[in-house]
């Protein structure tokens, strides 16, 4: 069902923005915000996702879970675009503070600073923090 599709029918399509600040493994924070990025997705929601402070760790490269006894999901973020969940977005004060660069996430993201992800935030009509 297309976004005219549901307006027809009376569903509206809301803007959700999931907030990652987390770091990916200690809790069930990071793996839940992602199956509820899905759920979303699959309900044909605007679904952005902004990583923020420790949950810029959850987009990084090679991660190694083996000592921490958790299954690696770095890798579903890949399987984001088949739901149309393409608005990822990393803040770059955290990336920085973090000594990390774009080139060491899994998936391509829009970096951006404190002010632009203040503005995201105001434009959206609900914000699910994790």
């Amino acid at each position: 069902m297309n976004e005219d599709e549901m307006m027809e029918e009376g569903g509206t399509i809301k803007k959700f923005l999931y907030v990652n600040r987390r770091a990916p493994y200690g809790s069930v924070y990071a793996l839940e915000s992602l199956e509820v990025v899905l759920i979303g997705a699959a309900f044909e929601q605007d679904v952005s996702m902004a990583f923020v402070d420790d949950g810029v760790y959850q987009l990084k490269k090679g991660q190694d879970t083996k000592d921490v006894d958790m299954k690696n999901f770095s890798p579903t973020y890949r399987a984001l675009e088949m739901y149309d969940v393409e608005k990822l977005y990393v803040d770059k004060a955290s990336m920085d503070a973090r000594g990390l660069t774009e080139e060491d996430f899994v998936v391509p993201v829009e970096v951006l600073s404190t002010e632009q992800l203040a503005e995201l935030m105001e434009d959206q009509e609900v914000i699910l923090s994790f």
